[in-house]
């Protein structure tokens, strides 16, 4: 066999390995947010600075669905669009999300609905955005960021020329709650009648770019429109795929379902420490991302609001590949995928072909090489997971968050770690096995991958496919030719475009599902180093001498990155320990208890579990099943006044809270429910027919709230109700938090719930 040679001389290679190393910087910056535009920019621009007024006003306080907080936005809301000359009323409806089989969520909702008529409309754009917030914080970014950036936009629109087509701007209510607001409009409202496209904007954290992770399906039209009008274009097909694996819904989702709606859903994502807390303020808001929304957000409804959308409000044939490469969006149409990713797989083979035919490594060889490329694949996701696991173990009260308050060290020391495993696995095995057929392997795991994600997550196999395609042309043509200059240029080819491609996936996965999942972009920046591991190979001396240095070094590089995170990643006020605590009342029995559903109870939340754990979740419907209780001494609260009566087969149930609650649950036990009514509108009958059903109502009236329930059987009827109120300050026992400890982010934190059962005969 004739050795491959090395790439170049060593002054050369050095300066491709210093290319290779910058270039990754580009690929990350292109995707990065703008600096914020002032506001006395001219009228027709955004500005983040304007909109940012709009939300110091908007997320001034916690102003939940059914609040007087709230009222107050809706009304300044209202006022603002009718300024800007839009036709303004609010859709006042109860809305319902349908769970799963028995459950049903509801809420009387109040959604701000604007019209911005169009010259000569060819259909609807409607911008959507929610107004209510979390009970546990002022919704700083989620979603004041989307209010503001629609109030901003449409500022600029206004102070232009008017669009051809109907602008209709939708603030919902209840999306925290139920995304009832959304789904009543779409159901109710004529202008959602018929369809058209939506622009959903969101935000789960308080920096990053703005990313348009969901998409309708068949979503080559939207996507294509999306790439030509976005001024900041942040999207992968791949998030698509991810998005509808997951169990999370946004306003998006109502849309969606009514099918008769086409669209887009943008959020920035980063800095989720803070999602859903009272730390979700205007003051931490990056407003870099709040100007990057916002110029995607007027740029994409001048282009969509003088197209023609009868074509775009109807889904596409098929979903496209798209993916942002340095400032722009490439896509591709969705047929490429197979004949994408089937030329990859060709072309590794002709490389290993090409490879052996001239000399540079044998059949063994190469098979060794397939087998030992399955490592770092395997490796380096597990030592990303492994970290985090040490880090728990290191600082206990991590277990409670999927990403720390400053992740930013301990990203890149996931990035070192990865390095560690691709350079240890190569050192080890690039004399045993050798760097052709190391490098033949593990781009035939690529291109194997590719295959996978092809026929499983079609919009994601460009991944894979992409670069192992590029790597083996480069790396066939460096066979053939056999110079030194050809085989560094097409090293540096190969792994380019593999930079290009893959590192901002690395870099967006991280906030995308936290460093807790740490192994998911692990996992793809070692795509980014199988494809370009020729250029890696620059890194190591020549033959005879030793290797580990290298891997060494990034192993230092890992142990450094993670340890200053641990010194900068501090609790404090400004980033306390999230805990979550509720108080749970039988008003029956007169039994309390305080309750948890932290997996590793921080000391604060441990004083509050002592004794023999209970399972609450039967008794109080709204808890979940699992969490952790300790007995609480019983407060002097009311239970909810509820009147029940029953004539033949419907039983019908008034509740009137006693309290001020943000919801009331009532669940209908031991008889089948055929039918039944929250507020005179029906309960959908996909989740009727059941044992039991739960209904949830959020935002209850204050004066009652009126269900019926159509039942079989004879027999005695139990009603259990459950009202829930937030806070937990006056409860007898209970001890104030300290300034570094905090309240999670989660619907139930700091929730107070009292039931009482009433029998039926």
């Amino acid at each position: 066999m004739r050795p491959a040679g090395r790439l170049g001389s060593r002054p050369t290679g050095l300066l491709a390995l210093a290319l290779v190393a910058v270039l990754p910087w580009f690929a990350v910056l292109a995707v990065q947010p703008p600096e914020p535009v002032a506001a006395d920019a001219p009228a027709d621009v955004f500005s983040a600075e304007r909109a940012h007024e709009q939300v110091q006003w908007i997320a001034a306080e916690t102003h939940v669905t059914g609040s007087a907080a709230n009222d107050r936005v809706r009304e300044r809301l209202v006022d603002t669009l009718t300024g800007l000359g839009l036709e303004t009323r609010v859709q006042d409806t109860i809305g319902m999300n349908p769970g799963g089989p028995g459950e049903v969520e509801a809420a009387r909702v109040r959604t701000v609905v604007g019209l911005l008529p169009g010259s000569d409309p060819t259909g609807r754009l409607f911008l959507v955005a929610h107004h209510d917030s979390v009970e546990t914080g002022p919704g700083g970014n989620d979603d004041a960021a989307g209010v503001s950036s629609v109030l901003e936009t449409l500022r600029a629109l206004t102070a232009g020329p008017q669009l051809r087509n109907d602008v209709v701007v939708v603030f919902t209510d209840a999306e925290e709650a139920c995304l009832c607001g959304a789904e009543a409009f779409v159901d109710q409202d004529e202008l959602a009648a018929d369809g058209g496209v939506v622009l959903n904007l969101e935000a789960r954290g308080t920096s990053g770019p703005p990313v348009t992770f969901e998409t309708s399906l068949g979503n080559a039209g939207v996507a294509a429109a999306y790439a030509a009008a976005a001024v900041h274009p942040v999207a992968t097909s791949f998030a698509v795929e991810v998005y509808r694996l997951l169990p999370n819904d946004t306003d998006f989702s109502p849309f969606l379902d009514a099918g008769s709606f086409t669209g887009l859903n943008t959020a920035y994502i980063d800095g989720s420490a803070a999602y859903h807390t009272p730390e979700d303020t205007p003051s931490r808001m990056d407003r870099g991302s709040l100007q990057a929304m916002g110029d995607n957000a007027l740029a994409l409804t001048r282009s969509l609001g003088a197209a023609d959308l009868a074509g775009l409000s109807t889904p596409s044939a098929s979903d496209a590949t798209y993916f942002p490469v340095l400032g722009a969006l490439v896509t591709l149409p969705g047929w490429t995928v197979w004949p994408l990713a089937g030329l990859a797989a060709l072309t590794v083979l002709g490389l290993a072909v090409a490879a052996r035919h001239r000399g540079t490594t044998t059949v063994p060889r190469l098979l060794a090489g397939l087998g030992a490329g399955l490592l770092p694949l395997v490796l380096a996701p597990l030592a990303a997971q492994g970290l985090w696991a040490l880090l728990v173990l290191v600082r206990p009260d991590y277990a409670g968050m999927t990403d720390p308050w400053q992740p930013g060290w301990y990203r890149a020391g996931v990035v070192a770690l990865v390095l560690l495993v691709l350079l240890g696995w190569y050192a080890l095995l690039r004399r045993r096995v050798g760097a052709v057929a190391l490098a033949v392997g593990g781009l035939a795991w690529l291109a194997v991958l590719g295959l996978v994600l092809a026929a499983f997550a079609p919009g994601g196999s460009y991944l894979a496919a992409l670069p192992a395609l590029v790597a083996a042309v480069t790396g066939t043509v460096a066979v053939l030719v056999g110079s030194p200059v050809v085989r560094l240029v097409a090293a540096l080819v190969g792994a380019a475009v593999a930079v290009v491609v893959l590192a901002p996936t690395v870099v967006l996965f991280f906030p995308a599902l936290g460093l807790a999942t740490g192994g998911a972009p692990a996992l793809f920046a070692v795509f980014l180093g199988l494809a370009a591991l020729p250029v890696l190979e620059l890194l190591f001396p020549a033959e005879g001498r030793g290797s580990w240095p290298v891997p060494a070094v990034a192993g230092v590089l890992a142990v450094a990155l993670v340890g200053t995170g641990l010194v900068v990643d501090r609790f404090d006020a400004d980033h306390p320990v999230p805990t979550q605590l509720m108080y749970a009342l039988d008003a029956d029995t007169g039994d309390a208890w305080w309750v948890s559903t932290e997996d590793a109870p921080v000391d604060w939340t441990q004083q509050y579990l002592d004794g023999d754990p209970v399972e609450l979740s039967e008794v109080f419907p709204v808890l979940p099943e699992g969490a952790r209780t300790g007995p609480a001494e019983p407060a002097d609260l009311p239970a909810p006044e509820v009147t029940a009566t029953r004539e033949d087969d419907t039983v019908t149930v008034r509740v009137e809270p006693r309290r001020d609650a943000r919801l009331v649950v009532v669940e209908v036990r031991g008889v089948t429910v055929t039918g039944a009514e929250v507020e005179g509108r029906e309960v959908p009958g996909e989740v009727l027919g059941e044992g039991r059903l739960t209904v949830t109502v959020h935002a209850p009236p204050a004066d009652g709230v009126d269900l019926a329930f159509i039942v079989t059987g004879d027999g005695p009827v139990d009603v259990r109700v459950v009202d829930g109120s937030d806070g937990l300050a006056d409860l007898p026992g209970f001890v104030p938090r300290p300034d570094d400890v905090g309240v999670a982010g989660t619907h139930t934190s700091d929730l107070l719930v009292v039931g009482t059962t009433v029998r039926v005969d």
